[in-house]
């Protein structure tokens, strides 16, 4: 039998979640999201591999026009995040390397499924320019209108998608 797995209480987690949102927001200015630190180390990399592709980019000139692409607590935060994530496993005795799947799926299926999913979110977030942390968290605390209808437009489409989808975890 599996041992059951301890999580963080959903309440305090989100205390938690909106008091960072607070500390950002009077640290920095402005909210937090972790599409803007992904899209400069993303460009650092296609910049360090295929300068000459960068260089023709319309889109990448108003980055690269600062000269420093880490010039942002976002960068900084999305390295936060990852060390934050692993503390937290390591602390919380969740420390594993795993691919969580459904008895109907393979591992395969479900690592291609996952990148064909993460491109598709990381590409609408970047032509939305923000991430869903962005619009759910910065914009739904703005009480900004389209922040809140993307938030029911997420719970509508995952509820649509785990209902064609749930056969693959059940």
């Amino acid at each position: 039998m599996q041992e059951e797995r301890k999580h963080w209480n959903p309440v305090f987690a989100g205390i938690g979640v909106g008091l960072i949102m607070l500390l950002t927001y009077y640290t920095a200015g402005r909210g937090f999201g972790t599409t803007g630190g992904l899209t400069r180390l993303s460009l650092a990399l296609q910049n360090w591999l295929m300068p000459d592709l960068t260089a023709q980019s319309e889109y990448f000139a108003r980055y690269l026009a600062s000269g420093n692409l880490f010039d942002t607590y976002l960068v900084y935060m999305l390295g936060g995040i990852v060390i934050g994530a692993f503390v937290a496993a390591a602390f919380g005795n969740d420390l594993r390397l795993e691919i969580l799947r459904g008895p109907r799926i393979s591992a395969g299926k479900r690592l291609v499924l996952a990148l064909i999913g993460g491109a598709l979110v990381g590409f609408a977030a970047r032509l939305a320019r923000g991430c869903m942390s962005g619009q759910a968290l910065v914009g739904a605390a703005e009480l900004s209108v389209g922040s809140w209808a993307f938030l029911i437009c997420v719970f509508i489409g995952g509820f649509a998608a785990a209902f064609l989808v749930r056969r693959q975890w059940l």
